[in-house]
Formats: structure tokens, C-alpha cells, sequence
């Protein structure tokens, strides 16, 4: 099986796709993210669906790469016979949506083989596949229906439909998977050069709008091209991830579906957004997020579906074995009914910044800020499953207090900067109230340092935000303290894990890689010290656990030296580009977000 870095990612701001080295399409959810998956051998075997692709004598070499700023995937394969390179690419969404697979001579001439397994629902449901007079292939089961073009003669052996066939220098193959409703007429076909023309004009627009520069400039534009690819572009939602159940440890049963939108990393996706030039996309993510909370305060989720929605039942599928034998595998998030009281920081942070950013609305959002703040007031003293979503009784977690706050500050601000009306001196005497029972409960005296829930004794990586989020300023002893605690007690080879994973209190075996992101804010806190060339060091560290495409999984396991977690992962992307930026420009993200 292959390594979870091993993949590639191909989209189309719908659903995306992950071509392995070896031409195999191994994980399509179709039609969207969050959709059951037709390719899952990413989470099971070859028989629950791929599609692959390559030369069918041995390869002696092969490398890959994205077509200049695009999400054109472009993979040579060098054999005895010669060379071909095979061109992987979803154009953005027409009336369908489609997987386009050319395969390009180079030098002499190569025997190919193709196989494609088609298998419905999670790789449970094997279609009726038929060649239609005209010769397309199509595969149809209850309300999926899938067709293939390409000129090859293709042959149907063990449910499984398989070609072989040679190209010369010069000549190009295509291939066309198209997704459709079973009870609607066939797709109509497109043509794959002139498509890939037109993917490669929309990928080269949309980067030519980055407002990047520096000396990280490429890894930053590839990290804002995963964030566009996991757009939902009909409703503007960022998915967590392209991927589900991939676990956190190989083997283990952290294995969560991630292909939700989470409101946890709402302030800094739209800082990275707006501070790199692109600010319809930072705006449809403000307007999505304001859908999607909209409704009763004391009904906001962590996370919400693609298009806002509320249910995102948690269940195990039995027929996969899951990524390396790592089980169970889940589909949908029961997290998504927690109570934690970040999102409503979040919440209203995002909205503070997007007013201080300009994406400017007509205020119509302020009454319901005014009903959530009302809300809040009442539960910010209860106990919350906190950040990391812990499955175990309620704790009162010091970061879930300090976004708590965050939400009343910047209540006041906006109060205060725009002209809004409001209860500003019952806001603050909360913000005060919640800042001193932090600064009293989550603070420990004998170690100097803030940890992870009242009382506790327990370190937590997400109290590095601190700073950035204007509860304490860098300078403040017990803020230095608490970072330099963090590095002594929670760095594993020099990467930060979200907690002591040894005392685990939600009923899980302990055990999980590095969480990445919280290694990028701890570059943030080295930068807010005044420690830049350490904060350089980790960060050209961080840059070196992508991939050759410069993708990051959600965290990296320090003992195998290999990415684990659902992949690729937009807050670890969100990460790099907000440290590169603090790293680069006097106008800090880490600064930005505490006014």
C-alpha cells in the first residue's frame, strides 16, 4: 500500500481526487467531498474501486509534478521502450464532473495497461457496466451512474474493466470519467485537450490574483492552491480534508472523517486568505460561516456539512479494513454534536477581522453576534469537550475559556471601531470576569505556566495561541513560561504534540503523530518572543515533511518518519502560510488577529 505522502491530489472545488506514484486513483467521492466514495481502495483493497493507469513492463524510473501553479498532475514514467507522461486533471465543474487521464508519449514507444474498478458506496456495491452503441462505457447503480470515452478497446474480465495499449512519441491517449445521476441522460462528452486547456487558464488566473512574495513564495502558493481545492465553490465552505479515516497513528483507531467544514480555524483561514490577495474567497468563507451558524446561539456546531448542514452521523463501515489495517473506519463526525466554547471566539473574531479587512457586509450579522454573545454569557462557566474534540466527560479546558473571552473582546471592539450598538460595559465586565478565573484556574503556580483544564497539571499545545489571541501579551512572564514549558514537555524530535497522548482520558489507546499545525504556531510564538532565527529553524524544518508536491497530512509521526492523519489537510496548509507570513512581513498574522 501506499505511503499517505506517496499522494497526489487532483480537484475540481467539488470533490477531489489522490493519484498514487504509480497512476492509481485510489480515493473519488463523487460528486462532492462528502459523498460516498467510487474509488476506496485508499481505505481497503484494489477490489473496493481504483482506477490505474501505467506502463505494463517494468518502470525504471518515474517522477512527478504539478504543472506550473495548477492542480495538473503530471507523472513520467521511463521504461526500456521508452517514456511516457501521464497527464491527471479534473476541470472545474460544468454540468458534470469529470476525471481526465491523457497519456502523453515522450521518447519511443510503451506498452500501457489500464484498470478501472468501479465500486459504489465505500467499495460495497458493484455496478451493471454496458457498452452503449456509440462505445461509451457505462457503469450504473441505484443513483450512481458513471461513462467512460477514451479510443482504446476496452474488455470487461472480473467486474473489472482492463485495457492495454501502445503510444508512440507524439501521440496522446485520453481518457474521460464523467459522474452522473443514474436517472438523467448520459453526459455529454467533453474534449479532453481543449478541457485541459481551460483547467490550466482557470489554475493560472486564480494564481496570478496571489498577492505572495518572499523567499517561501512557492510553498506558500501550493498550500493556497490546497485550500482552493478543498473549496466548496457552490457555498464558499473550506473541507477539513480531502480524505476520511485516515488514522493518526498507523494501526490505531483515531481514524475520523474530515470531509467537513470546521469553524475551530475559521480567524486564521481567513487571515492567510485575505493577507494573500484573496478576498472573494475569504469572503464566501465569512458567508458561509454565517449561514451555516445562523439560527438559535444555543444551537451552534463545531462543524456543519458542506452546505451548512447539521447531521453528520457517525457511523463504521465493516467491509473496508481501513488505511495499513488502521479500523475502524467512520463516516460522518459525532463531534459534530459537542459543546465547545472556542467556536464562539472563533465565531467572532472572524467576523471582527473580516470588518477590519474591509470584506464588508451591512451589519445585518450584528443582531445575531448580539443573541450568540447573549448566549454565551450563560454557558461560558460549564465545562466543554475542548478543542481536540475529547470523547470523555466535559472538562473546563483553558483555551476553550480564553476563546470565551476572545469572543467578548472582540464584541467590544467592533462595538467600539464601527459604530455597533450594544451592551459594551456588561461585555466587558464578562471579559474580565473570564480573563481573571483563567489567569486564576488554568494558570499553575508551581510550574509558572498555563496548562491544559483547570486544576490540572497537564500541558496543551493550543495555549501557544495565547498571545495571538490578545489574552496576554508576549512579553508577559507567565506566556514565556508556558511556551518554554510546551518545549520541554511536549516537542518529540522536535515537533509538537497537541497533548501528553500517554494519560489519554477518552477511552482511547494513547498514540498519534505530531500534530503539524501546532508546530507552525509554535514558529508564530518564537516570532511574538522575539526568537526569529528559531522560528525560522522549525519552520524550514515543517517545509521539509511535505511531499514532492508539497502537501501536508494533519500530523507526522516522529518514530516512521512519515505523514499520517487525513490528507491533505487545509489547517495544516492554513499554518504555513499564516508562519511564512509572520515570518516575512512586518504586518503579522500572529499581531493581526489580537486587535
Amino acid at each position: 500500500m501506499s505511503r499517505i505522502e506517496d499522494y497526489a491530489l487532483i480537484g475540481d472545488c467539488e470533490t477531489a481526487a489522490l493519484v498514487g506514484r504509480d497512476g492509481s486513483v485510489d480515493w473519488l467521492c463523487w460528486p462532492r467531498f462528502d459523498s460516498p466514495a467510487c474509488f476506496a481502495a485508499l481505505l481497503g483493497t484494489s477490489e473496493h474501486g481504483r482506477w490505474i493507469l501505467h506502463p505494463a513492463d517494468d518502470v525504471r524510473r518515474s517522477t512527478r509534478q504539478y504543472r506550473d501553479h495548477s492542480l495538473i498532475l503530471e507523472t513520467r514514467f521511463e521504461t526500456s521502450s521508452g517514456a511516457v507522461t501521464l497527464v491527471d486533471f479534473m476541470p472545474p465543474r460544468g454540468d458534470n464532473s469529470d476525471v481526465v487521464r491523457l497519456v502523453r508519449g515522450d521518447s519511443g514507444r510503451v506498452r500501457m495497461a489500464m484498470e478501472l474498478v468501479l465500486r459504489f458506496d465505500y467499495g460495497s456495491i458493484v455496478p451493471w457496466v454496458s457498452r452503449l452503441a456509440d462505445g461509451t462505457w457505462r457503469a450504473i447503480a441505484g443513483p450512481d451512474m458513471v461513462v467512460l470515452h477514451t479510443p482504446v478497446k476496452l474488455t470487461g474480465r472480473d467486474f473489472t474493466t482492463i485495457a492495454e495499449f501502445d503510444v508512440a512519441a507524439g501521440e496522446t491517449v485520453p481518457f474521460v470519467l464523467t459522474y452522473g445521476a443514474s436517472h438523467k441522460p448520459l453526459p455529454k462528452p467533453i474534449d479532453p485537450v481543449e478541457s485541459l486547456r481551460g483547467t490550466e487558464a482557470f489554475w493560472k488566473e486564480w494564481a496570478s490574483r496571489a498577492t505572495v512574495d518572499g523567499e517561501w513564495r512557492d510553498a506558500v502558493h501550493r498550500s493556497l492552491m490546497v485550500l482552493k481545492a478543498l473549496t466548496y465553490a457552490p457555498t464558499g465552505g473550506i473541507v477539513a480534508a480531502a480524505t476520511m479515516s485516515l488514522p493518526e497513528q498507523i494501526g490505531g483507531p483515531r481514524n475520523w472523517d474530515y470531509r467537513f467544514c470546521w469553524l475551530r480555524d475559521a480567524t486564521l483561514t481567513l487571515l492567510a486568505l485575505m493577507n494573500a490577495g484573496y478576498a472573494d474567497e475569504a469572503r464566501a468563507w465569512r458567508d458561509w460561516l454565517l449561514r451555516a451558524a445562523a439560527g438559535s446561539p444555543d444551537q451552534l456546531q463545531i462543524m456543519y456539512g458542506l452546505q451548512g448542514e447539521r447531521q453528520l452521523r457517525e457511523w463504521e463501515i465493516s467491509w473496508l479494513p481501513g488505511y495499513e489495517q488502521s479500523k475502524p473506519v467512520r463516516v460522518g463526525n459525532a463531534a459534530h454534536g459537542q459543546l465547545q466554547l472556542d467556536v464562539f471566539g472563533e465565531v467572532m473574531d472572524v467576523l471582527h477581522q473580516a470588518r477590519r479587512g474591509g470584506i464588508t457586509r451591512d451589519n445585518s450579522e450584528w443582531p445575531f453576534e448580539r443573541a450568540m454573545l447573549h448566549h454565551l454569557a450563560q454557558i461560558w462557566t460549564e465545562p466543554d469537550e475542548g478543542i481536540w474534540e475529547v470523547r470523555g466527560p466535559r472538562q473546563h479546558f483553558t483555551f476553550s475559556k480564553v476563546m470565551a473571552w476572545v469572543a467578548f473582546d472582540r464584541a467590544v471592539k467592533s462595538a467600539e471601531l464601527f459604530g455597533l450598538e450594544g451592551p459594551v460595559d456588561r461585555w466587558r465586565a464578562i471579559q474580565n470576569q473570564i480573563h481573571a478565573e483563567v489567569c486564576e484556574r488554568g494558570f499553575d503556580r508551581s510550574r509558572g505556566c498555563f496548562v491544559q483544564s483547570y486544576e490540572s497539571t497537564q500541558l496543551d499545545a493550543s495555549l501557544l495561541l495565547l498571545p495571538s489571541t490578545g489574552f496576554l501579551p508576549p512579553s508577559d512572564p507567565r506566556i514565556r513560561h508556558t511556551i518554554e514549558a510546551i518545549e520541554r514537555d511536549l516537542l518529540c524530535d522536535g515537533f509538537v504534540m497537541r497533548y501528553d497522548t500517554g494519560e489519554t482520558e477518552d477511552g482511547l489507546p494513547p498514540g498519534e503523530g505530531a500534530f503539524i499545525a501546532c508546530s507552525f504556531w509554535l514558529a508564530d510564538a518564537y516570532v511574538m518572543l522575539g526568537r526569529p532565527d528559531e522560528a525560522r529553524e522549525l519552520f524550514e524544518r515543517l517545509l521539509e515533511l511535505r511531499n514532492d508536491l508539497g502537501l501536508l497530512a494533519e500530523e507526522y509521526d516522529t518514530r516512521l518518519r512519515r505523514q499520517v492523519g487525513n490528507f491533505p489537510q487545509a489547517f495544516s496548509h492554513v499554518a504555513l502560510v499564516n508562519t511564512a507570513h509572520n515570518l516575512s512581513h512586518a504586518a503579522k498574522p500572529v499581531h493581526q488577529r489580537s486587535r
